[in-house]
């Protein structure tokens, strides 16, 4: 029997400290009980020390964060509704990307995690969503509002077209990045995942199915597959892994 698939989790967040405490187990929880090893990744490490660790991990995790992503990224100044920046979690965030995407080692992306994987990717955001769907519904709210499901989609494909998600976020995809393709939408409009069709498993999810992994099937099934992923993923040869 192979060994479990280790799987990078960076810390949330490089001030709140409390919501690191809380939030993270949940991410390590689902991760273990689908078949994985979580493996903490702190936000003060060197980048040769996350280089380091990531490279014994087979799949990486990007989890949800109080921060906002630095809109000069996406070539867009703040406005006053944009949270502070998190440096710190924005470069091991790259870090992380630039592993996964060169090892195509299978990759969850979380709420903030799915914003940073679309500017990394070239896409932009929204800075605050003005809308009367209740997308700041919160933790304790299970199922927040329904999602629309792309038929096409590679890893919802097995899901109820509507899916009922909970929501706890201010932000979103504006202009999906490179290669990423919409899968799911809330009835606003709001893109509400993305996906990257082919053999490298990327999925990007604005809600959290870390919290309802308990009682939710399709919140199992998210973190089954992306498991299954790592513990298939093989090391690419290295000739495959840089750009001649």
């Amino acid at each position: 029997m192979s060994e479990p698939p280790r799987i990078a989790i960076p810390e949330p967040n490089s001030t709140e400290l409390e919501y690191n405490q809380r939030t993270w187990p949940q991410y390590a929880q689902a991760v273990e009980a689908s078949g994985g090893i979580a493996v903490p990744i702190s936000l003060s490490e060197t980048p040769a020390a996350v280089a380091k660790i990531v490279a014994s991990c087979a799949g990486v995790l990007l989890p949800g964060s109080p921060a906002d992503l630095n809109p000069q990224k996406y070539g867009q100044e703040p406005i006053p509704e944009c949270a502070e920046a998190d440096p710190a979690r924005e470069a091991v965030d790259e870090l992380l990307l630039q592993d996964a995407f060169n090892l195509h080692k299978p990759l969850l992306c979380i709420c903030y995690g799915t914003q940073s994987l679309n500017v990394w990717k070239g896409g932009t955001l929204i800075q605050n969503l003005s809308s009367d769907l209740n997308h700041k519904a919160g933790r304790e709210i299970s199922e927040a509002h329904p999602v629309a499901i792309a038929a096409e989609s590679q890893y919802f494909h097995g899901f109820t077209p509507t899916l009922p998600v909970n929501s706890s976020h201010h932000q979103a995809i504006a202009v999906p990045g490179d290669q990423l393709k919409v899968v799911a939408t809330a009835p606003d409009g709001t893109i509400e995942a993305v996906e990257q069709p082919g053999e490298h498993f990327v999925l990007g999810v604005q809600w959290h199915p870390e919290r309802t992994f308990g009682q939710s099937s399709g919140s199992q099934d998210i973190f089954r597959q992306f498991i299954a992923a790592a513990r298939s993923w093989k090391p690419r040869p290295i000739q495959e892994s840089v750009v001649l």
